[in-house]
């Protein structure tokens, strides 16, 4: 097989450019009068088809969602104004990393030989998630495929904005926290000691809170390691028994039950699937396929699992917001709004003004939680700091003390 670059005039006479795939050049003429494209130039091509560059797509090659978002952007804007073909071919052409410049490469060559678009990422290995693909599918079969993409990107986009405050919310105060820790330590293990020394040569009784404190120090200095040592072991064994599916179904069980991760990990999940069905339902697929696409995204066992028995009580003739309701986990908000885009014949704007309500609260919540979290953090270390230093400063105040005395 050789590959042809063409300059052509399509059936609006439009003039068009992409590449082709064929035996020779007659072979990829026809391939052109097949498509209603009329040839003016064909020579071969300057980018060779991937699958002939590499022996194969490229199974290891991922993107990230920042990318995906914007490729899926670009795409979207391409092809409403271009063939698919030139519009991979211009992504590919454009692309600055190698690891995007080959996915697409691998998609284009598809494409040319004569596959669906939703194929050909299919052959791309884990570089377009199941879900994405299924979406793009939808939006070949309805002949929707740009409105499709715009709604991926846009959803793409949104979920960039939910992890970035996720991000935000845990990694800020989780670094105040170790800093003021650290902080902490080096105080017990280093200050206090020094400090000590100077008291235990004048045979005084020392305060409560002082003593306490240089107990503190001492435990920590003599038997820190050990402490270092049971945390690390309790670390790995967590890890080994979340592989466990029994035990990350407990695990996970008793993160719903939390009272702010609980909450986040609900909204976030019942968003994100309410948008999923939403974007299916518009492109024309049944809600079960999406249900049992979702579930494969989801990390936590326990909504896994709910997700799933949603898809059985569907598969079996019920309603989703019946099967909603009987899993249990789902925020009241989102149950009540799909009985009623049910009830109305409007399930798909329901569901998608159900995740962007539950998207928006995410939102509130977590500024407020982090708003509360950080000075919590500061007074709780400020109150530390501040006993270490008047278990130092109680005894030379008894000292002084004594010695006016």
């Amino acid at each position: 097989m050789a590959a042809f670059d063409y300059v052509a005039v399509d059936a609006a006479g439009r003039t068009v450019s992409g590449a082709v795939t064929a035996s020779d050049e007659a072979a990829a003429r026809g391939w052109l009068t097949k498509r209603r494209l009329m040839p003016l130039e064909l020579t071969p091509a300057r980018i060779a088809p991937r699958a002939e560059r590499t022996g194969g797509a490229g199974r290891g090659d991922r993107l990230n969602a920042k990318t995906l978002a914007l490729t899926t952007r670009q795409l979207a804007t391409l092809i409403s104004v271009s063939p698919i073909e030139e519009a991979l071919r211009t992504l590919a052409l454009q692309a600055d990393r190698p690891v995007v410049r080959r996915v697409l490469e691998g998609v284009h060559a598809g494409v040319m030989e004569g596959r669906r678009l939703s194929d050909a990422m299919a052959l791309q290995g884990q570089a377009f998630p199941p879900l994405y693909r299924a979406m793009v599918s939808a939006g070949e079969q309805s002949g929707a495929l740009q409105p499709i993409l715009e709604r991926l990107a846009d959803g793409l986009e949104r979920d960039q904005q939910v992890r970035g405050k996720v991000i935000t919310a845990v990694v800020y105060p989780s670094v105040l926290a170790v800093v003021a820790l650290g902080v902490i330590a080096i105080l017990m293990t280093f200050v206090v000691p020094k400090v000590v020394d100077q008291f235990e040569s004048m045979n005084q009784t020392l305060p409560l809170l002082t003593r306490l404190v240089i107990g503190v120090s001492d435990l920590m200095r003599n038997w820190g390691w050990l402490f270092l040592l049971l945390l690390a072991g309790l670390i790995v064994a967590g890890v080994v028994a979340r592989r466990r599916p029994e035990i990350r179904l407990r695990i996970d069980q008793a993160m719903l039950r939390l009272p702010v991760i609980g909450r986040l990990t609900r909204d976030l999940h019942g968003a994100r699937m309410a948008r999923t069905l939403s974007t299916m339902i518009a492109a024309g697929l049944p809600v079960l396929e999406g249900l049992t696409i979702t579930a494969r995204t989801v990390s936590n066992m326990a909504l896994r699992q709910a997700t799933e028995s949603m898809g059985e009580a569907v598969r079996e003739g019920g309603g989703l917001s019946a099967a909603m309701r009987r899993a249990d986990v789902f925020p009241p908000l989102l149950v009540y709004m799909t009985a009623s885009g049910e009830s109305s014949g409007r399930l798909e704007p329901m569901l998608e003004r159900a995740a962007d309500y539950l998207e928006r609260e995410f939102a509130t919540f977590t500024a407020v939680m982090l708003s509360l979290l950080e000075p919590a953090i500061i007074v709780v270390m400020g109150g530390v700091v501040a006993m270490i230093v008047l278990s130092i400063l109680l005894p030379i105040l008894q000292i002084n003390t004594l010695a006016m005395g």
